[in-house]
């Protein structure tokens, strides 16, 4: 049911509205039809009682016979018997009327019954009824005992519902929808404008662009919301800087400090004391420069080019085999990307570098697919398990057993990467091979 339901506000309100005034018709129809039913009812009931009178009456008279009257019969006994649906309330209020006249009656009996079951003999009276009959339509009958063995009978054939009716009631439907709805569709749109314009900035959100607040339109609540949300956004973008601020000066104060102990390791007489302690200084300052890369990242200093994907991972592998790495690139064709080189080199070569640590090798290749640059890079190592890739790209997060620590890192190379490739609208995942080994895999867009 619920992917039948509009999304839009306006469709929404569109859609009840429809609802309600269809709920509204529905129970307006309703009473029409009991009314106009009633109304019915009650002018054959009296036209049946008048002629019931108008007979009593002349037979009573002597100035002529039941059998000359149109619509009426003289018999000697009722003719109205069970199963028919018997009327006392029709009886009673022929009683009223005729007394009303000055006529009175021994006994009175109605009911209705379809034309077909009731017997007339009267040229008038059964052309009247065999028409009844033949619609399959209803007449109310009165009868009366004006005398010892003398009743003298009535009928007059319920009408059919004028099909005007429902001409008339379908047509104020349709203005009425047609008014209704109109209305709603623009009352919706002007309600809902406001807060599309809200959805499209908190999509847009960018600390890097110039903010423009967000109109205050519409009702009081919507733009309420909508100052919120400007002072909101406002906040946000003060805390990032004063994050960015916090983060370089700390940055800045712990280089110094570190650069003064890599020159106080040197004074250190034993070599191997002295490799150990330049390699934890070394540690420290990578670790700062992830740090510190990933809160620039919202404000990169470097402009966006389009670069030859295939030929940046090329020179990334050349730097990698210098060092003796085991590294290799699959040949490939030239493939445009537009991005900030120097963080794309960078986010690849944290995934290298995993690779060979955890892998000892890392096998590249560079393709396109679906409008997208794809980068892949395998490595033979023992993978990561399902329930923890998710996991992994969180910063400070290293999977113990399966990587040692004895490798390094301070386990934000891949959250590193993961928010390089997110900053250029693209995507990083990690899967397990069935061959075995680990594939990361790199989605960048291609742009225009």
């Amino acid at each position: 049911m619920s992917r039948f339901w509009p999304k839009s506000l306006g469709a929404q309100l569109a859609l009840l509205g429809a609802l309600a005034l269809g709920v509204a018709q529905a129970v307006n129809f309703a009473l029409l039809l009991q009314a106009t039913h009633r109304q019915n009812f009650v002018a054959t009931a009296t036209l049946a009682i008048a002629r019931l009178g108008e007979t009593v009456q002349r037979t009573r008279t002597g100035q002529t016979t039941p059998a000359m009257l149109r619509g009426s019969i003289a018999t000697t006994a009722s003719p109205l018997k069970p199963p028919m649906e018997m009327r006392a309330d029709i009886a009673a209020r022929a009683r009223e009327m005729l007394e009303e006249v000055g006529i009175r009656v021994n006994r009175l009996e109605a009911a209705i019954v379809p034309a077909s079951a009731f017997q007339v003999q009267v040229d008038n009276a059964g052309r009247l009824l065999r028409r009844a009959a033949v619609l399959r339509r209803e007449v109310i009958v009165v009868t009366a005992e004006i005398g010892p063995r003398q009743w003298v009978t009535t009928a007059a054939p319920l009408p059919s519902l004028n099909p005007g009716v429902f001409g008339a009631l379908i047509f104020q439907t349709m203005v009425l929808y047609g008014f209704v709805l109109l209305t709603v569709l623009w009352v919706g749109g002007k309600l809902a404008r406001p807060l599309r314009e809200l959805r499209l900035a908190a999509e847009r959100f960018d600390r890097r662009q110039p903010l423009e607040p967000v109109a205050e339109q519409g009702p009081e609540d919507t733009r309420r919301l909508i100052a919120a949300f400007n002072a909101m956004r406002t906040r946000i973008v003060a805390m990032l800087d004063e994050k960015d601020r916090m983060l370089g000066a700390i940055g800045h104060d712990l280089r110094t400090p570190l650069a003064s102990l890599r020159v106080r390791t040197e004074l250190v007489e034993d070599e191997g004391e002295r490799a150990r302690m330049a390699a934890t200084i070394d540690d420290m300052n990578r670790t700062l420069d992830d740090i510190l890369s990933l809160a620039r990242l919202g404000r990169p200093s470097e402009a966006e080019q389009r670069v030859d994907l295939p030929a940046l991972v090329d020179n990334l592998v050349a730097e990698f085999e210098d060092l003796g790495a085991d590294v290799a690139l699959e040949d490939g064709s030239r493939l445009a990307v537009p991005m900030r080189p120097n963080l794309i080199k960078r986010a690849v070569r944290n995934l290298v570098e995993n690779a060979v640590k955890y892998g000892g090798q890392a096998r590249l290749r560079v393709r396109s697919e679906g409008g997208a640059a794809l980068l892949e890079v395998d490595d033979d190592g023992p993978g990561i398990p399902e329930a923890e890739i998710a996991r992994m790209f969180e910063p400070f997060t290293r999977l113990d057993g399966s990587r040692s620590r004895d490798t390094g890192g301070a386990g934000l190379g891949l959250a590193l990467a993961r928010a390089i490739v997110d900053a250029h609208g693209g995507q990083l995942t990690l899967a397990n091979r069935a061959e075995g080994g680990l594939r990361a895999t790199v989605r960048l867009p291609l742009g225009g």
